[in-house]
């Protein structure tokens, strides 16, 4: 069962939320807006729970939010990527969408963190224990970075131009699964590119999804820094004179391959920006025939794997990470043994599908979605919309091991399969195979 949270606490239930496609326009627009979203105070910062409460010391390279608006059949779609651990939570998405859709006429939002883990915590809440009189300015960090990043979807939406567009992919071997003992190892090692061009052919963005952990910078190092998706954006943007966004795919179980020519986080990304260029520089893009942007977001209902509502397991998490962001993240819906992970699935121009996961997915769902999705290509975006820990495949949690078990994937068994089942039925229902799946669902019920 899928449930859209509505602001103020009521739950609509549905099957899936649809958005259908705008009146037909032959316009395909296209603008991009970047913002420097680097916490100017020591804060708590994410990634590592060995950490704890240990405060940032510095900057080691700036952090970045990415925006490209995409105006197709009458509809608006925005792509923002983050040099940032997770995607903001669900309370600061659904302020979000309103703010941009109200402001800018954007109604379909992919919003990607890179999962560096050289970023802030921003978990923490204005409320007591949960972050107000001990981080205060980790608080008013993550309330600064909502109106950031509102600001920097409606500038990339005020510079909209006559755009084109293409894609393509290549397969490189730079990703290594880190969880399996079984042989071949599962990986997605597809890196896909999408470029948009201005009317004269110059690149106006370079858009590059791969899926790799960005951990290469030290964890004991408390300086902030994008890691080497950051090098990979910055050597593309040097390279081929444009701008460039990163959008991390089903990363959950695989980390970096480096050679002794790429290691560490700058060589590694200076080296997957050379394919990211090639791609690029490969790409014939064009004026869509049928401009348009169709998507369906689905909020599931899955129990837990751990009893949340134990005190006993609660304090386990306050003593493993630390108490005031065990406390803020440990919500109501958790405290009921509930999870609401999120899918929002895109399909632009009745060709490219874009699938965006609320959490760390391992690889397999993904490339099973690609190879079951007869889009003309698909791409899926982790961290997207949210964060919802890890979402193994049942075969990763059988065998175990971090990432797989219930102390940090705590949906239930088979959840990632049924929502990679979805995005795929999402897919062929937006591309009309299922007209019966293809209308608004207007059999709302309110609870």
């Amino acid at each position: 069962m899928s449930l859209l949270k509505c602001v103020g606490g009521l739950w609509v239930v549905v099957l899936s939320v649809f958005v259908c496609p705008g009146d037909a326009d032959a316009a395909f627009r296209a603008g991009f807006a970047k913002a420097d979203i680097t916490p100017q105070k020591p804060v708590p910062m994410w990634g590592y729970g060995d950490r704890h409460a240990a405060l940032s010391k510095g900057v080691l390279d700036p952090l970045y939010a990415k925006a490209v608006v995409i105006e197709a059949g009458g509809e608006r779609l925005a792509i923002v990527g983050l040099d940032l651990g997770r995607s903001p939570r669900a309370d600061q998405m659904v302020r979000i969408r309103q703010a941009v859709q109200q402001q800018s006429g954007v109604g379909h939002l992919l919003i990607s963190g890179s999962h560096t883990h050289h970023g802030p915590v921003i978990e923490l809440l204005d409320e007591e224990g949960k972050g107000r009189g001990t981080f205060d300015d980790a608080v008013a960090y993550a309330n600064e970075l909502e109106s950031r990043l509102i600001a920097v979807i409606n500038a990339a939406a005020a510079s909209l131009e006559d755009a084109q567009i293409g894609w393509g992919t290549t397969a490189i071997d730079m990703n290594r699964n880190r969880h399996s003992g079984i042989e071949p190892k599962p990986r997605d090692t597809e890196l896909g590119v999408i470029r948009i061009d201005h009317l004269s052919g110059k690149p106006l963005v370079v858009i590059a999804n791969f899926a790799a952990h960005p951990t290469m910078v030290k964890g004991e190092d408390l300086r902030f820094s994008a890691d080497w998706p950051g090098q990979m954006m910055n050597a593309v943007e040097a390279g081929l004179g444009t701008n460039c966004i990163f959008m991390q795919g089903a990363a959950g179980d695989l980390s970096t391959k480096t050679t002794e020519e790429t290691r560490g986080h700058e060589l590694f990304g200076r080296a997957i920006a050379v394919h990211v260029q090639s791609v690029a520089s490969s790409i014939s893009t064009s004026r869509p025939e049928k401009p348009s942007i169709a998507s369906r977001s689905d909020i599931f209902e899955f129990p837990t794997r751990l009893p949340f509502s134990s005190p006993l397991i609660q304090a386990m998490f306050s003593a493993a990470f630390f108490p005031e962001l065990a406390q803020a993240s440990l919500n109501d819906d958790l405290k009921s043994n509930i999870i609401h992970p999120e899918l929002t699935t895109v399909l632009l121009n009745g060709q490219l599908a874009l699938v965006g996961g609320s959490g760390e997915f391992f690889c397999s769902h993904s490339v099973r979605l690609k190879e079951r999705s007869r889009a003309d290509e698909t791409f899926f975006f982790g961290y997207c919309n949210g964060h919802h820990m890890y979402l193994p495949t049942i075969e990763g949690a059988a065998e175990g091991g971090y990432g797989a078990d219930s102390t940090v994937s705590w949906v239930s068994l088979g959840a990632g399969e049924e929502m990679m089942d979805q995005a795929l039925i999402n897919i062929y229902s937006l591309l009309g195979k299922f007209p019966e799946n293809s209308l608004t669902n207007t059999d709302a019920e309110t609870e």
